[in-house]
């Protein structure tokens, strides 16, 4: 092989990697845009079901990353959990949350309570879970937030019965607040909407939404970003083909 050939093919051995890393790449954001397309597709069902299931459904490991739409009653703890680093349209705050023990179910069970926004001195709202029996809840079982980086503690204590999570760490909250049971698998998310006789939990001066997939990408804009990687990788194995017409005319 020539001294020109050899360099061709080192050229082009290096476009097909590059390329074939691109490629690589966009493929796996077309497998997360899927993933997620189906989770908003699932959500959506459970939203539009006239049939409301019981909280037990909560526990159920079968359903850990499904969504249905629940009803029911227990009793809340005297105990606050406040999810730091949530954001709502942009604004940096904590979601609230609080631990539900279902008069039916084996598990207790943490209930979104809305979102809140954090000013720069990080001071912590001063409304708290409405502890007391006969709560009646409804909303949607979905999984929880992504735990996200494992680093330092899941969560720490922010006052009398208040605590700051830094990530959703079930089995860490369960042992930090002594729990006699186990959390569920998954959270209910309070109904965004508000009805006359709401109270308790249900009555939570928070912002309310049920947006399902928050603090993450979209579907869309994982298949925007696998377009830019599949353009990267096309655009490589023009740019070597073109470097190699110009040096066989030379």
């Amino acid at each position: 092989m020539s001294v020109r050939g050899g360099r061709l093919f080192l050229w082009w051995l290096l476009a097909l990697v590059v390329a074939g890393g691109f490629a690589q790449a966009g493929r796996w954001q077309l497998e997360r845009m899927h993933e997620k397309q189906a989770i908003v597709e699932d959500a959506a069902r459970a939203l539009t079901r006239a049939n409301p299931q019981p909280l037990l459904l909560a526990s159920d490991p079968k359903r850990t990353y499904a969504y249905d739409w629940a009803l029911g009653t227990g009793r809340i703890l005297n105990v606050t959990l406040w999810l730091d680093g949530q954001q709502r349209e942009g604004v940096v705050g904590v979601r609230m949350y609080c631990i539900l023990l279902p008069d039916i179910g084996a598990q207790a069970l943490l209930v979104d309570a809305g979102w809140r926004p954090l000013g720069g001195d990080r001071v912590l709202p001063e409304y708290g879970c409405p502890a007391g029996g006969d709560q009646h809840v409804r909303g949607l079982l979905a999984p929880p937030p992504s735990e996200g980086l494992r680093h330092g503690a899941a969560l720490a204590g922010a006052g009398p019965d208040r605590w700051l999570m830094a990530r959703m760490d079930l089995p860490a909250i369960a042992a930090s607040l002594r729990l006699p049971m186990k959390l569920a698998p998954r959270v209910l998310r309070i109904d965004s909407r508000r009805l006359e006789g709401d109270q308790g939990v249900m009555a939570a001066p928070n912002e309310r939404e049920l947006v399902i997939l928050p603090n993450t990408m979209s579907p869309d804009r994982h298949l925007g970003y696998a377009v830019q990687w599949f353009g990267l990788a096309l655009t490589v194995l023009v740019v070597a083909l073109l470097l190699s017409i110009r040096a066989l005319r030379k």
